[in-house]
């Protein structure tokens, strides 16, 4: 029982790394209507800004951490200026290979800067283990940032969008960018805006997951980019509870399928899951149908 319960934690864990990035997906393509899945690559980047705020300026944890938001903010903003605001009104499948040539950008640029080699990412997170049921069960201080950091994100997003202005901008944007436009909301800051959100919440993610898997080097967001994109399609793209949703319960359901059937076919598990889960409810399970009049 208590090995299960330990598993749970990791995968809750796990999940919200998930959450977060899938937080950053959801609302690219909840407002902008597109998939960035440079996105991945952002988070590697964050990584990268915060090991070497650590290792080479030394500087604390906390202000590294802010260093590479800083840092990933400009840079999904310049992304979205230069890639995809020329192509707002082109075609879903030229955005699409935009966006996986910037990906591609962004990783040969890592390897340029700081090599292919593996680096080992010394953790932000300085809590203590927290030991329960008499030393049965010890739940990392790594995880417990990790879960408090994904349940304050969501719910500083969800009072962000359902009670600012800009909030609501971005709510009209991604309802129907025309009316946005003849109620005077400036619709090309709005999605700069998101950009720069997304991106910020990118390098805590990143931070967060080299904390628990301290191996850094340019491939190191691919994987879970594509697994919290799945999470964000899982939940319901476009919506922000359905992305931490379906982030833990992707991230829960990776860990217990290595634990209990197989190491090899974990992530099988993760995208067979999507699959059914897309077959009985296709908008995802906290997403909604949208009817369009033809």
């Amino acid at each position: 029982m208590m090995q299960f319960l330990s598993y749970l934690c990791n995968g809750i864990s796990l999940g919200s790394v998930y959450a977060i990035i899938a937080l950053g997906y959801t609302m690219v393509y909840g407002i902008a209507k597109m998939l960035n899945f440079a996105h991945g690559d952002v988070i590697m980047i964050g990584a990268y800004i915060a090991f070497c705020a650590m290792q080479y300026w030394g500087l604390p944890p906390i202000i590294s951490v802010i260093a590479a938001m800083a840092v990933c903010t400009a840079l999904g903003v310049t992304i979205e200026r230069l890639a995809y605001k020329p192509l707002r009104k082109a075609t879903s499948l030229a955005v699409l290979i935009t966006a996986i040539g910037m990906s591609y950008l962004l990783q040969n640029i890592a390897l340029l800067v700081w090599g292919a080699n593996p680096k080992s990412f010394p953790s932000v997170v300085k809590l203590g283990s927290v030991s329960l049921a008499g030393g049965q069960l010890i739940i990392s201080g790594a995880a417990i940032v990790t879960i408090v950091a994904c349940i304050v994100i969501m719910v500083a997003l969800t009072l962000f969008t359902s009670k600012t202005k800009m909030g609501k901008a971005m709510r009209v944007v991604s309802e129907d960018k025309g009316a946005a436009e003849l109620m005077g909301i400036n619709v090309n800051f709005t999605i700069s805006i998101t950009f720069a959100i997304g991106s910020a919440l990118a390098a805590i993610a990143g931070v967060l997951l080299c904390s628990a898997y301290p191996t850094l080097q340019p491939t190191t967001g691919s994987m879970p980019g594509i697994k919290a994109f799945t999470a964000a399609v899982f939940g319901g793209i476009g919506s922000i509870p359905g992305a931490m949703v379906g982030g833990i319960l992707l991230g829960v359901i990776e860990i217990l399928g290595k634990a209990y059937v197989s190491t090899e076919l974990g992530d099988a598990f993760v995208f067979a899951v999507l699959i059914v889960v897309l077959l009985v409810k296709p908008a995802g399970l906290l997403g909604k149908t949208v009817h369009e009049k033809v």
